[in-house]
């Protein structure tokens, strides 16, 4: 289901604070930064991901390779990094940086 502009708004503010947990370099996607995608969004529910990629276009496919992989939502993009969403239905509280950041 793709985010509303009020989630999308509230996930930025709480991404704004947030530090890559994944970062992607020009090797691309590999099965590790796949399983560490879905063990992050697991347990953080939104995270940044940071793409050391040159150009452009190429960060774009990756971004939306990941997303695909993973069946996340994008929040934002900005230069180099992402914020990706991905709803968990029992999330860890004091791993979830939704649930950390509301209170």
């Amino acid at each position: 289901m793709p985010l509303t502009q009020e989630q999308k708004k509230q996930f930025k503010s709480i991404g704004h604070h947030l530090k890559p947990v994944l970062i992607v370099a020009d090797n691309g996607l590999t099965e590790g930064v796949l399983a560490e995608l879905e063990r992050a969004l697991n347990d953080h529910e939104l995270i940044k991901v940071q793409l050391r990629i040159v150009e452009r276009e190429d960060r774009l496919a990756v971004i939306d390779e990941l997303c695909k992989a993973s069946k996340a939502e994008l929040a934002q993009v900005i230069g180099k990094m992402a914020l990706l969403y991905r709803k968990n239905p029992k999330p860890n509280k004091n791993l979830s940086n939704i649930s950390r950041y509301q209170g």
